[in-house]
């Protein structure tokens, strides 16, 4: 028997589709379902989200990835948990444990001066788990191989530090921040901040510069439907603001 033909994609629908990532996907996974299962040509993202995050990922189709370092610059916002009480090696909840210290000395009304200590301009230093490059190596793949190297300090912008919620040792807050911002850094700088430890135990994306959360369609539902009905989610090009240089 022959081998059958792959069927090439179909031309693409030009515009944004915004998707509600679950845990434990990657941006790249979004991207690959979205490609494949509606065989769009090109197809990208603006900013990836780690697999621990869920929430907002822009996804951008056809002539749309021309616009994707643009929409990649926007301003985010979180919806985050920080425990208090631990750190750890990633600063997330699956890092192994480096250090423990005591909470019970902890106010709710430091909680809050340190938020209103961190809003605004900040030097911040990338952690070792991120796609940032050194000597040509991405650091993360360096943590794989349990080699950590000095990284130098980035200028980061906190708009907004809102406390939601304090039920320690968990702080719930929404955050809103510059491009190439961490949060789990922003956790454990916090923790050190308040003189005990702390690590980031939830990350939830709400919004990408003019795109939000709320009109965004889960990943559970793009896996029941067809293209047709796909295409009625995408934001087209003429309908997306972007900024002059």
């Amino acid at each position: 028997m022959g081998r059958r033909r792959r069927k090439n994609p179909t031309p693409d629908f030009d515009g944004i589709l915004l998707v509600d990532k679950p845990k434990e996907w990657t941006s790249h996974d979004v991207v690959n379902l979205v490609r494949n299962r509606y065989r769009f040509n090109k197809v990208g993202h603006c900013g990836t989200l780690d697999p621990l995050a869920t929430g907002l990922i822009v996804v951008v189709i056809g002539k749309a990835t021309k616009l994707a370092s643009k929409l990649t610059s926007d301003d985010k916002t979180y919806i985050t948990e920080m425990t208090l009480g631990r750190e750890t090696a990633s600063h997330d909840e699956e890092g192994e444990t480096t250090r423990e210290a005591s909470f019970d000395h902890v106010t709710e009304e430091q909680i809050q001066q340190c938020a209103k200590d961190f809003t605004g301009d900040q030097m911040q230093i990338p952690p070792m788990v991120s796609a940032l490059k050194k000597d040509g190596k991405k650091l993360y793949e360096l943590a794989r191989q349990g080699i950590e190297v000095e990284r130098e300090a980035r200028p980061v912008t906190f708009h907004s530090l809102d406390i939601d919620k304090i039920d320690l040792p968990k702080v719930h807050f929404t955050l809103h921040c510059s491009k190439g911002s961490y949060v789990r850094v922003l956790c454990h700088d916090m923790g050190r901040k308040l003189e005990t430890a702390a690590y980031m135990s939830n990350l939830r994306r709400t919004q990408s510069g003019q795109f939000l959360l709320d009109n965004a369609v889960e990943v559970a539902h793009l896996k029941t439907i067809e293209r047709e009905d796909a295409e009625k989610f995408i934001i087209p090009i003429d309908q997306v603001e972007i900024a002059e240089d």
